[in-house]
């Protein structure tokens, strides 16, 4: 059987598992990384508050977590960040912009670790062992739902980070109206994501990106030819 085509559609133990590793490890990671580009960007109320830490109790949103337990996509605690603590090297639009950038980025590059990682495992170890193989799976699995996030979290609506982002290029006042009515747009674009509308392109951008992750994996391949 080739993992690469292994298709994860149904919900199984494994996935569960995983999701939980996302809940208590990667959601932390995403979240002290907003934290940690405010620090950078000089400010510290994310420190303050005590969320610049990798404790998922800091971090952990009930709802965000029982969704990402059953649909892999949510969420967490959003790091508390204050614009005008930024250096003057940024205006406050692009430093919310890269403190935004942070939080998927760096389940960029988990979702990366995780494919060198699988790569590996599948191009090294035994995977005809039972073992070996849902290790192999569970790996993949892994970095499949870290890519699901960090597009999620791209989408431009509020509260996500892509929001952010995309105020750093909206017109001022565009970005003010989004700001006026982010309570009622955040509304409908839950209702839009429960009907599961979203789902198709949502895996077809997952999936592109996976792809290019995938493609920058290949240098464990031909270190296996090698060797």
């Amino acid at each position: 059987m080739s993992l690469d085509t292994v298709l994860f559609g149904s919900t199984t133990v494994l996935q569960i598992f995983v999701r939980i590793i996302i809940i208590f490890l990667i959601t932390p990671v995403h979240e002290f990384a907003h934290a940690w580009a405010a620090h950078k960007l000089g400010d510290d109320t994310a420190s303050y508050q005590g969320r610049l830490t990798i404790n998922p109790i800091a971090h952990i949103d009930i709802i965000g977590a029982v969704c990402i337990l059953l649909c892999g996509f949510g969420w967490a605690k959003p790091v508390p960040v204050n614009p005008l603590n930024f250096d003057r090297k940024h205006t406050l639009r692009g430093g919310m912009a890269l403190t935004a950038l942070a939080g998927p980025l760096s389940n960029l590059i988990v979702a990366y670790l995780g494919l060198i990682a699988y790569r590996f495992v599948v191009d090294f170890a035994n995977v005809e062992s039972k073992s070996v193989f849902y290790i192999a799976l569970m790996l993949y699995y892994f970095a499949q739902l870290n890519v699901g996030l960090a597009v999620f979290n791209f989408i431009p609506i509020p509260p996500l980070d892509g929001s952010k982002i995309l105020g750093a290029i909206l017109p001022r006042k565009a970005e003010q109206w989004l700001d006026r009515n982010s309570r009622v747009v955040s509304i409908v674009f839950m209702v839009i994501l429960i009907t599961g509308v979203l789902s198709i392109p949502l895996g077809f951008v997952s999936n592109l990106v996976m792809f290019g992750l995938h493609f920058l994996a290949r240098w464990v391949d031909l270190i296996a030819m090698v060797l």
